[in-house]
């Protein structure tokens, strides 16, 4: 079975494409179908919604920082027994970066790459017919975006709803979901995005909340007979992350959340076996591993949990010993030897590597990265190029006396330095790896 696919995009971020894919993805399967999120780009935090809106695995698709083939063979297997994709755009539809022609990391990119058409959410709130001067600029920007239908977001009446939707159908554009402004279908959010699925004491009545909604407010059968079969070029695996051991001790709990539904998955096609750990619940990796890896996250909401987790804390070191450890972002800020919460109350970390971060001194740091390794570490061997983001706000304060893991690049090749730490059996920066260029 081949699924069929639609893209969700918008002029921006904040548009309302989040609830109403989720929206979709939950009513749909509610109705028995299978089906399965995707996100473009290297968002972390809404895959986690797919997934429990659908009981199938999220994936990212992102067109800058995977090959053509790697992003084809997780398409491929994103549409693998599944009658419907979900794509939802990150940002505005054709946001990326300057860069080769269906390299920029954008959703479009998709759109093009696969003929996917795209239905566009478009927050009326404010404005009217000029709706229809919006949709006609997305119909006509590229004409190898197709955009197959609209749905107007945060109206304010049954008048709002004609008079944008009618001077949008008067375009040629069929509108087909009309939702009216609702405050209780909003997700909340923090400095990295949506608070993440995992975080909600009533996560199902929420998504069933967002299914209601699409059933009440889309035509879905409309939005189901727009969509077309998702039929990638043959691709492979071989530009995924390899896998950093046999047996993968992964940090996995409310500090600790921020890890590639793709990279994962890509470990265990390649035969490795995943082992969870709960820094949070005072847990030490399991010594039968022989790799520990430390992902993303919110360890600055958690510091003073983590700094009085002494089991963690010798078990890291022992360990650290031996066996390589790898830290990614919030990873990485514990290892270091402290942390500085929002409060600026200072929290002393594993001390692994000799740097320390604040996040009382906030600066928000975003963008595509390359990195070129400086030494063998769990992310591949001396002198790989891995492809990645970085996405936080917490700054260096102290930066130890340990040695640089790689030197980075920006999304357009500018030298930005040496980046992140080693020591002995640790490595670590704030640079999330996505796949091997």
């Amino acid at each position: 079975m081949t699924a069929r696919a639609i893209i969700i995009g918008a002029p921006r971020s904040g548009s309302g494409k989040t609830s109403v894919t989720i929206g979709i993805l939950r009513a749909l399967t509610r109705r028995g179908l299978k089906v399965r999120g995707a996100k473009s780009g290297p968002d972390y935090i809404d895959p986690g919604f797919h997934t429990a809106a659908t009981g199938l695995s999220g994936v990212n698709l992102d067109s800058w920082a995977m090959s053509p083939s790697l992003l084809n063979a997780l398409a491929a297997q994103a549409a693998d027994d599944t009658d419907f994709v979900i794509l939802e755009s990150a940002m505005g539809l054709f946001d990326g970066i300057p860069a080769a022609p269906g390299r920029t990391g954008s959703a479009a990119d998709l759109a093009r790459l696969y003929g996917l058409p795209v239905l566009l959410v478009l927050d009326v709130s404010g404005q009217s017919t000029t709706a229809a001067a919006v949709a006609k600029g997305f119909a006509t920007y590229d004409p190898h975006v197709r955009m197959a239908g609209v749905v107007l977001n945060r109206l304010g009446s049954e008048r709002h709803r004609r008079l944008s939707g009618d001077a949008i159908e008067a375009i040629g554009l069929p509108v087909v979901g009309a939702i009216l402004r609702d405050p209780t279908l909003n997700l909340p959010e923090r400095h990295l995005g949506l608070v993440q699925a995992g975080e909600y004491d009533d996560l199902m009545a929420h998504l069933d909340r967002l299914a209601d909604m699409a059933e009440k407010s889309l035509d879905l059968d409309a939005v189901m007979a727009l969509a077309t079969p998702l039929a990638p070029a043959i691709g492979d695996f071989a530009d995924a992350l390899r896998p950093p051991g046999q047996r993968i001790a992964l940090a996995e709990d409310a500090a600790f959340t921020f890890l590639y539904p793709h990279v994962a998955a890509s470990w265990r096609k390649a035969g490795a076996e995943i082992v969870p750990f709960s820094p949070l619940a005072d847990a030490a990796p399991d010594e039968e591993c022989d790799v520990c890896w430390l992902p993303g996250g919110y360890p600055e909401l958690h510091a003073g949990q983590l700094a009085a987790a002494t089991n963690f804390d010798a078990g890291m070191t022992r360990f650290a010993a031996t066996k390589p450890v790898h830290g990614e972002c919030g990873g990485f800020m514990v290892l270091g030897e402290a942390l500085e919460d929002a409060e600026g109350t200072t929290h002393k970390m594993l001390g692994l590597l000799g740097h320390s971060t604040s996040f009382a001194k906030r600066k928000m740091n975003l963008g595509y990265r390359e990195a070129r390794l400086r030494a063998d570490c769990p992310l591949g061997a001396q002198g790989a190029l891995i492809r990645g983001h970085e996405f936080h706000y917490a700054q260096m304060t102290a930066t130890g006396n340990d040695e640089p893991l790689a030197d980075l690049a920006d999304g357009q090749g500018n030298p930005l330095g040496a980046s992140g730490y080693r020591r002995g059996h640790v490595s670590g920066t704030f640079f999330h790896a996505i796949a091997r260029a």
